[in-house]
């Protein structure tokens, strides 16, 4: 019981440090993304690149979707101008788990004590850059607490039951990777986790895959979330987005063991190879949707009419 609760723990504490390293990482580049995101929805090209750079920014696609539906909500974007910014969103959120995937746990306590300088002199943008420096310590000991973890956990009943799940069926992984990052919140921290026990050899490379896939799904509830309250419109951009990775997972999932292979050889850390092939994944279905914007667009006001087109 100890175990779980220190789990728990550490996955409340990594989203802390991803809060601060997101927090500092606005307030050192922009002063209010919402300010600037408009300015760059003229063209779909130019939508799709600026929501990569501010999803990497926020380090969250779904905080990136939540300004968005927010913007669509209010009228001041259309839903079709939309569609460009999730597409990149997909690519930005992949920016973390490669992070993550850089073994930097030695630097744990220089990144804490210059942080906590940094904060001290309270003069931007040092104090930014040291909440920032902070947050990443924290994420870096937090995905060490998992890998220490992992092995304990996987021996639990309960644990050894979800292991067994996982080792044993692909779609119940992606199941798996669905839920956990719609419980938290966060497909960086499912991924962080999952790196851990990859690490740790409880977790093999296919079923990791699918548990990237399932959080690639999960992590749209955000979105739909936000956007219960927003109207038709907001509504439209958060079917889009939750239907955009579900077409995208139900593309690759059939050929999800051909492609173990390829991935392996990327690499020789099994962080690295999860995070490559998140970042590969998302890359190529954003780029092979972004020309059928205009379809896309069609399917989901087809799918999901307003209520002036529905009457």
């Amino acid at each position: 019981m100890m175990i779980f609760i220190l789990f728990v723990l550490l996955i409340v504490l990594f989203l802390a440090g991803m809060s601060m390293l997101r927090k500092g990482l606005i307030s050192l580049t922009f002063e209010k993304i919402e300010k600037r995101l408009l300015f760059f929805t003229d063209h779909p090209l130019k939508a799709f690149l600026v929501s990569i750079v501010f999803t990497g920014i926020l380090q969250s696609s779904s905080a990136f979707m939540v300004i968005v539906i927010g913007f669509v909500s209010i009228g001041a974007l259309s839903f079709k101008r939309s569609i460009p910014l999730i597409l990149g969103t997909n690519i930005g959120s992949t920016f973390t788990t490669e992070f993550l995937a850089v073994k930097l746990e030695f630097l744990i306590f220089a990144l804490f004590a210059l942080g906590a300088f940094l904060v001290i002199t309270r003069k931007p943008p040092f104090q930014h850059v040291g909440v920032s420096l902070i947050g990443l310590g924290v994420i870096f000991f937090c995905i060490s607490g998992f890998s220490r973890l992992a092995v304990p956990l996987s021996q639990l009943d309960s644990g050894a039951y979800i292991v067994h799940l996982v080792e044993h069926s692909s779609l119940y992984a992606l199941i798996i990777g669905m839920v956990l990052t719609a419980i938290i919140h966060s497909s960086s921290a499912c991924v962080g986790i999952l790196m851990s026990f990859m690490d740790q050899g409880v977790v093999g490379l296919t079923e990791a895959m699918s548990v990237v896939l399932g959080s690639n799904v999960g992590t749209c509830i955000t979105a739909v979330m936000a956007a219960v309250k927003g109207g038709a419109a907001a509504k439209q951009t958060a079917y889009a987005h939750v239907l955009f990775n579900v077409i995208g997972v139900a593309a690759v999932y059939p050929v999800l063991s051909s492609l173990t292979g390829i991935i392996s050889g990327l690499s020789a850390s099994p962080a690295q190879q999860i995070a490559h092939f998140s970042l590969l994944f998302n890359i190529v279905t954003s780029i092979l949707f972004l020309p059928l914007t205009n379809i896309f667009h069609s399917f989901i006001m087809f799918l999901f009419p307003n209520q002036n087109q529905a009457r």
